[in-house]
């Protein structure tokens, strides 16, 4: 079963220029919006790790235990994904947008009344659901609102949650830690305006969607030019990058503010501004990214970000303060722009499988994070922080292997050469 909607430009029911441009202005709005309730998502998520530190004080907590959290939000979040983008492939599901932000806006609430571990766990399961439950959908949205510019679409798209993930760790510092672990209730506001946005680009979906249709996606045919084992191969390498992607930053998502308070002995809201400085490059990388490779191959900036990062990676864990806010710069950037790029790359090689791309790959790499997070804090549990740093910054050199994939533009051209 294939959602030709999925890979539709952007939604038309007129030939007149006036309608056009009707619709392409409704198509930026709608990306705008689902943009910012990315934004308003992976803010509210970023909210959990961005108040480690003090959990870890306020429950006795070793780093197992803080990656154990980690791995429960992420484990839900990954493994629910596919399942979604399975199911929203052959039935459209609109209102599913709305019910995601619902999920998180409960373990928020959850969050802040928390008093033992186990709740903990629980409000980060809630909150991996709403993760799971939104990010499918919200891919699909974009494409079918992107005019066919859908590295451009994938990167506004992603942009928001970057932000938005920059944004929580730097609200934790100055209002989470100050005010205490009851204040996290205070960001439930933004959890219900993200609700009646969804619900608004969940009304527009409904409007615009064609039906599930069987057969091959239009405009897409010309992935038919690449072998089956070939895209068979490519999704496995592609799998590959986003575990070494993932991992990496795990170490930095659960425990830089760790590595900078344990090496530099800064304050906790001095490490949570570091921190914001390392997402904000983040999600800079990521508005970069589908551009590019709209504009040169999707291959050629996967290749180049993936590996492009090792250089620096390599450095970090012999800097001083300084150097190490300066390096989290371009490791952020290079690092964050091949993600937009690995979707829309994925989606060409299975045309007609936008939501269960989306979910394999978001839920894939939730699902790395949440794990290297585990492994992590357990590795730095009998080491230090300091030597899981060191052994991370080799993990860049698996994007070698990002030369193996096949190039789709050339396929592309092949199929138009041989049509005509």
């Amino acid at each position: 079963m294939t959602d030709t909607t999925a890979n539709a430009p952007a939604p038309s029911v007129s030939s007149s220029p006036a309608h056009a441009s009707s619709v392409k202005d409704t198509a930026f709005i709608v990306l705008g919006a689902i943009s910012l309730c990315h934004f308003i998502n992976d803010m509210l998520q970023s909210l959990l790790p961005a108040i480690y530190p003090m959990l870890k004080e306020n429950y006795g907590l070793d780093f197992g235990q803080v990656g154990l959290i980690t791995l429960t939000y992420q484990l839900t979040a990954s493994l629910l994904q596919p399942v979604v983008g399975l199911y929203t492939d052959k039935r459209s599901s609109p209102w599913s947008l709305a019910i995601g932000m619902g999920f998180t806006l409960v373990g928020l609430l959850l969050l802040s009344v928390a008093s033992h571990f186990l709740m903990l766990l629980v409000a980060a399961a809630l909150v991996g659901t709403g993760s799971s439950i939104f990010h499918p959908e919200s891919s699909r949205v974009a494409r079918m609102a992107s005019g066919g510019r859908h590295g451009l679409a994938q990167s506004l798209f992603q942009v928001g949650g970057n932000a938005g993930s920059a944004s929580g760790p730097l609200l934790a510092a100055f209002i989470v830690i100050q005010r205490g672990q009851g204040s996290v209730a205070w960001f439930s506001v933004a959890a219900m305006l993200g609700i009646v946005l969804l619900w608004n680009v969940g009304a527009w979906y409904k409007r615009h969607a064609a039906p599930i249709a069987k057969g091959p996606a239009h405009g897409v045919s010309h992935v038919a030019e690449i072998p089956t084992r070939r895209v068979q191969m490519a999704i496995g390498i592609l799998l590959l990058l986003i575990f070494s992607k993932y991992f990496y930053l795990a170490s930095f998502t659960s425990y830089y503010t760790f590595y900078l308070i344990e090496n530099f002995h800064v304050s906790v809201e001095h490490a949570q501004v570091l921190l914001f400085v390392f997402l904000g490059a983040v999600a800079a990388g990521t508005i970069i990214g589908g551009p590019l490779g709209d504009r040169f191959g999707r291959k050629y900036v996967i290749w180049a970000s993936i590996l492009g990062v090792l250089p620096f990676t390599l450095i970090l864990p012999h800097a001083n303060l300084f150097w190490t806010a300066v390096l989290s710069v371009p490791i952020g950037l290079i690092l964050a722009s091949a993600f937009p790029a690995i979707i829309v790359y994925a989606q060409e090689l299975l045309p007609g499988r936008v939501g269960t791309v989306a979910g394999l790959f978001f839920g894939f790499a939730f699902g790395m994070g949440g794990i290297g997070a585990a492994v992590l804090g357990e590795l730095a549990d009998h080491t230090s922080i300091t030597f899981v740093y060191g052994v991370c910054a080799f993990l860049p050199l698996i994007g070698l292997i990002a030369g193996f994939l096949p190039n789709v533009e050339t396929a592309r051209r092949a199929s138009v050469r041989a049509k005509a």
